[in-house]
């Protein structure tokens, strides 16, 4: 008997019991569609996590103004500005793992124009940050460094500002007010979306650092040339811990700290802390996707119990196969192909059910969800291997039954 007649008299045997054959398919199918679904939840978190990685800019560290002491009372970082611009330019100059060093002062402020009006944050920035963020300009020109040197009075847009500015209209070329100082756009930010703590970092606009100390921001930075942060960018390839202690060591050398002092500043190093987070998203996938396999694994048990059941009741027809020249190999096929027809029928259904329930989680939750074609195919291929895994035991019972014997089961 050639396998084609073997698949024909399994196939026959499925129809004989259709309400049996779904039931047993019942937990291949919900087995499959909880694996996809969950991959696909676990996948797009790891997803937003990538992008997030993305948008705030790869092998990032950022450095902090440090804390200063009140009534016994630690302020909190950056309540007393002890960095500076040359601290930046120190940093790109001396350590050659270093990209761009890019210091920024900020604070928030209304932005007119004509009779609309949006309140954002105002950051003064040099070139150097464009590059350390890896933020790139969608029209327009980015800063220059003649326009730092004379305080121009010169605007870079975020996304949000923009639209909400402008709406449609090109923005280029149009004077604003950045705190009532008038200056003009020469350029828009590509979008960025929003940080890993939910903040829109397109809700931004980035002036020249010596025009924001000089005429928008002024206070008791107009005389000094401290900042409140420095962006770092390290180059690739580089190792993010080491150049994070040539930058510590640099730093309490220019500002002459003694080994015993506290250092007066902060070192973030944010590329760290987002690998973390990829990190517990990967596992957060794995472990959702080990969770849903057990599903299979019942499915699979349920495979199992019902082939069991089958080959109790067809005893006397596995008798008479046998004697009338069927070997103990076609017996064993014949259940082996019901069992995995089963389990890749009950597959494809539950592929179907991972799709629309991975969309449904996506629209109704509002989760990002990424169903990828591997994914699918893991899934299918487990499905199988469950039919094979569980159905052996139930066609290898059915292959070993002696021919007498099963003639005169009742």
């Amino acid at each position: 008997m050639n396998f084609l007649d073997t698949l024909k008299i399994a196939l026959a045997a499925l129809r004989v019991n259709k309400l049996r054959s779904a039931l047993t398919m019942l937990g291949i199918i919900i087995g499959v569609g909880a694996v996809i679904t969950m991959v696909a939840v676990g996948a797009g978190a790891q997803a937003r996590v990538e992008d997030q990685i993305k948008s705030l800019g790869s092998n990032l560290i950022i450095v902090l103004s440090g804390n200063i002491m009140s009534g016994g009372a630690r302020m909190g970082s950056g309540s007393q500005q002890t960095i500076t611009e040359d601290d930046a330019y120190a940093l790109q100059r001396e350590i050659p793992s270093i990209q761009a060093a890019a210091p920024q002062l900020r604070g928030s402020g209304q932005i007119v124009f004509g009779n609309s009006n949006w309140s954002t944050q105002i950051y003064g920035v040099t070139p150097e940050y464009l590059e350390a963020r890896e933020w790139s300009v969608a029209s327009g020109r980015p800063l220059e460094q003649a326009q730092v040197d004379g305080a121009a009075k010169v605007v870079l847009l975020g996304q949000t500002v923009a639209r909400t500015l402008f709406g449609d209209a090109d923005p280029i070329g149009e004077s604003v007010r950045v705190r009532r100082v008038p200056h003009t756009v020469i350029g828009v930010l590509e979008r960025k979306g929003q940080s890993m703590i939910g903040q829109d970092q397109d809700d931004v606009v980035l002036i020249p650092i010596s025009t924001a100390r000089k005429r928008v921001l002024g206070g008791i930075q107009v005389k000094s040339r401290n900042v409140q942060s420095i962006s770092v960018r390290v180059r690739d390839g580089a190792d993010m811990a080491a150049t994070e202690q040539e930058m510590r060591d640099l730093m309490r050398q220019r500002h002459k700290l003694q080994p015993a002092q506290e250092d007066d500043f902060f070192i973030r190093n944010l590329s760290e802390v987002l690998a973390a987070q990829e990190a517990s998203s990967r596992i957060l996938a794995l472990l959702l996707a080990a969770v849903a396999s057990v599903s299979l694994m019942v499915g699979g048990i349920g495979i199992m119990n019902i082939m069991l059941v089958s080959v109790t009741e067809r005893t006397r027809e596995i008798g008479l196969r046998m004697a009338v020249g069927a070997r103990s190999r076609d017996i064993l096929t014949q259940f082996l192909v019901e069992a995995v027809t089963l389990a890749l029928i009950g597959g494809i259904v539950g592929i179907a059910l991972g799709a629309v329930a991975s969309f449904a989680v996506g629209y109704f939750a509002g989760w990002r969800t990424e169903m990828s074609v591997s994914a699918v195919l893991l899934a299918f291929g487990f499905a199988g291997a469950v039919g094979v895994f569980f159905g052996f035991y139930p066609a290898r019972k059915a292959a070993q039954l002696l021919p007498i014997e099963a003639l005169r089961h009742e």
